[in-house]
């Protein structure tokens, strides 16, 4: 059977006896112990048969790889795996049933019923129902004491979605418009959160449940039962949600070594109430254990994956520099070099802050000559050929020419240097003032100055930054790179504590499902500015209001999510991208070259031909579970 036809099979279930069910012999030892029940009460009645990639495995070893620091949790969900309701399938294309056994829609798409697997638990053997999903939905994401405003996901027309149990293993939501991206939007790992939290756990956090909370809110220092909850139970990005190894959880591997603090090693081992099996009835997950080390540094986690310490490692290795050493170094470190098609538009954005408490610096980034001009000064052909070895290209931002939502207005505009046109425009924005060292100043006194907060462990971001300071000041704008712990780079984000930042602009493959670049759309990454997508998505009451380019791309956004037909959407979207080309706020670099990687020659069962993309959470879709080592 060819390969293709096994990618397209390996997410179709298909039904086995019982009786054919077997488990991992640390698992059966258990079982004969009567410290486990046996393996077919452990799994669905129906569990999802995978079929495996390559072929069927063999249980045992550890996977090794890397993360960084306190704000790299992410680096642990794309090992777990984001279990959500749906999954994307191996190669990205269409998305395919996870967690629920299947969907139906109503006929204008404003309705999804999802039909749960019969028998399915909870790693702590509990059962995961209806009554599971709607604890998150209700007491959780409907409860502002929870969340201030439900995710942007949840809501059409500014309405949140009404969450219904049919019966126990049936769950409906509801929109008040029609919604034909509801499905592709829920793969996205963040959009876990109807398969999150295990009520039977975390309902002993939840003041509806417990009348005696004050006990747990001192005993955990917790301020109020939000917070409680997501130091116990976690959230969608916090490292919280490694650090409790209590929680259950659907994923297939559990946490032993929790992630935070001072902890030098994450490490988990295989859930035995994990819900897939392969086609042979063997229960998955076949590797026993996954750890995790914490590398502080880039270029020490780059030396343990050239002498063949990782397994599996694409996560702050992957920029083009890497590629000399890790190619030279395969053989004998044991591994394959992974060259993987990168789902992200720019590999630097330059995010100008537009509501920036530099009262002086505001009004400059918010006219338009001056964004191109500093554009136009910059030399992207020596960024590309010196930081990406000229594998990428001089780029702004928006969908790759192989999309169908190419905009080449949006990905080309303001890219030739042209040093004559950038001394024209800042002249005309009243910058023809100049200091002793050649800086602008602004009409009223003082250098025209910008700080650019970028994270301490991009190399390729800051060494990118170098370049465009250099570039800027030969038409007097001054660049202040200022490298933060990658925590405190959001921290400044979320604060509005900064006047530029730089960083990887998504949208390239995926612009239905991450409009960073073009929307004040994502609360942690749409760094045009998150007073922004506070404003919108608090309708209006918190953060600042938008431009009205940006408030009518907003409102097309809404319209884009109600459309009843694909036909309409991609319409919507178009304008979008349109809008954004026209308004040019976010200045990009070069488009994003293969992102790279490092596996192990013994691993079996690794789709090589994944795409490096958040939705995907790259290596997640293509199934940990079903790795082996030969």
């Amino acid at each position: 059977m060819s390969m293709r036809l096994l990618a397209v099979l390996a997410c179709l279930a298909l039904p086995l006896a019982a009786q054919a069910y077997t488990s991992a012999p640390a698992l059966e030892k258990l079982e004969k112990e009567g410290k486990l029940p046996t393996v077919d009460k452990r799994l669905p009645d129906s569990p999802e048969v995978i079929i495996p990639l390559e072929r069927v495995g063999k249980y045992g070893g550890t996977l090794r790889s890397a993360l960084r620091g306190n704000g790299d949790g992410n680096a642990i969900l794309r090992m777990v795996g984001n279990q959500g309701l749906v999954r994307w399938n191996l190669d990205m294309s269409k998305v395919v049933p996870n967690v629920a056994e299947s969907w139906t829609t109503n006929t204008d798409s404003s309705e999804y019923t999802f039909k749960l697997r019969r028998g399915m638990k909870w790693s702590d053997g509990s059962p995961f129902t209806a009554d599971d999903i709607l604890f998150t939905m209700n007491d959780l994401l409907g409860n502002k004491g929870f969340v201030a405003n439900p995710p942007a996901f949840f809501k059409v027309q500014d309405k949140p979605v009404i969450t219904e149990k049919i019966d126990e293993l049936t769950v409906r939501f509801k929109f008040a418009a029609p919604y034909v991206s509801f499905i592709e939007i829920l793969a996205h790992p963040t959009l876990q959160y109807p398969t999150l939290y295990s009520k039977n756990y975390c309902s002993q956090y939840h003041p509806k449940y417990n009348p005696k909370l004050d006990e747990l809110l001192k005993q955990y220092a917790a301020k109020d039962w939000g917070m409680l909850i997501r130091n116990r139970c976690g959230d969608q990005e916090t490292p919280t949600r490694w650090g409790n190894p209590e929680r259950p959880t659907l994923d297939p591997w559990l946490i032993v070594e929790p992630y935070g603090g001072s902890a030098s090693k994450v490490r988990l081992k295989r859930n035995p109430y994990f819900w897939q099996v392969d086609s042979k009835g063997q229960q998955l997950p076949y590797i026993d254990e996954l750890s995790l080390t914490v590398i502080s540094e880039v270029e020490t986690m780059v030396l343990a994956a050239i002498n063949g310490q990782l397994d599996f490692q694409s996560r702050h290795i992957g920029g083009t520099p890497n590629l000399p050493v890790l190619s030279e170094s395969a053989d004998k470190g044991g591994y394959r070099v992974l060259q993987m098609e990168d789902a992200s538009s720019n590999s630097g954005g330059l995010f100008l802050n537009f509501t920036t408490r530099n009262e002086k610096l505001r009004p400059l980034i918010r006219n338009k000559d001056f964004r191109v001009a500093l554009s136009l000064a910059m030399d992207r052909k020596e960024i590309n050929d010196i930081i990406h070895l000229g594998q990428g290209s001089p780029w702004q931002l928006g969908p790759k020419k192989s999309n169908r939502f190419y905009n080449e207005q949006l990905a080309t505009q303001f890219t030739k240097t042209d040093l004559g046109k950038a001394n024209e425009l800042l002249d005309k924005a009243g910058l023809s003032k100049r200091d002793a060292d050649g800086f602008r100043q602004y009409p009223a006194g003082g250098r025209v100055s910008i700080g650019a907060i970028v994270p301490a462990a991009s190399t390729g971001g800051i060494d990118t930054l170098d370049m465009v300071r250099k570039h800027w000041a030969k038409v007097g704008i001054e660049l202040v790179l200022q490298p933060v712990e990658r925590s405190l780079f959001y921290d400044r984000s979320n604060t509005n504590d900064y006047e530029m930042a730089i960083f990887v602009v998504g949208g390239g493959l995926d612009p239905q499902f991450d409009k960073t670049g073009v929307l004040a759309w994502s609360p942690t990454e749409s760094r045009q500015s998150l007073q922004w997508v506070k404003w919108a998505q608090s309708g209006g009451k918190q953060g600042e209001e938008p431009t009205p380019s940006m408030k009518k791309r907003l409102e097309i956004d809404e319209k884009w999510k109600t459309a009843k037909t694909q036909a309409e959407a991609d319409g919507y979207l178009r304008q979008i991208l349109q809008l954004a080309a026209d308004e040019f706020e976010v200045i990009g670099t070069i488009s994003t070259p293969k992102v790279l990687g490092v596996l192990s020659k013994r691993l079996v069962n690794v789709n090589e031909k994944m795409p490096w993309a958040w939705p995907y959470a790259t290596p997640a879709a293509s199934l940990p579970q079903q790795y082996f080592y030969k």
